[in-house]
């Protein structure tokens, strides 16, 4: 079990049916998702709430590169190369938007795009 594995079953109830991998991602990046959205929605008055949403999606994207950065990931090398970089992009359009720089909103369409993927990645899988 990788470090990715460890952290997506730390958010997983411990009563919950056997899942697979990919909808246990699914289910903790919409979370920390939905998570940034309400803080972006409340951000005017509640800046404490964004900076810990925006710590969350940050904690998650350093999960998720330090799982494509391990030899062992199975995905292909390209799209490891791709989280890697959106990884580093979430990193430091961060801490532009706690500088007051940059909205959120970016952050939170990236999040999309992956539950997208991991969506379609699924159907995929089940039409196979």
């Amino acid at each position: 079990m990788n470090a990715s594995d460890r952290a997506l079953l730390a958010y997983a109830p411990a009563n919950s049916p056997l899942r697979t991998e990919r909808a246990i991602e699914h289910q903790v990046i919409a979370k920390v998702t939905a998570g940034l959205t309400e803080a972006i929605r409340n951000s005017p008055n509640d800046f404490p709430a964004l900076a810990r949403a925006l710590h969350d999606n940050r904690q998650l994207w350093t999960v998720l590169a330090a799982d494509v950065a391990q030899a062992e990931n199975r995905l292909p090398e390209m799209l490891r190369a791709q989280i890697f970089y959106l990884a580093e992009f979430t990193t430091i359009h961060t801490a532009r938007v706690l500088r007051g720089e940059a909205g959120a909103e970016p952050l939170v369409e990236i999040n999309t795009a992956i539950l997208k993927g991991l969506c379609d990645a699924s159907r995929l899988m089940g039409a196979a």
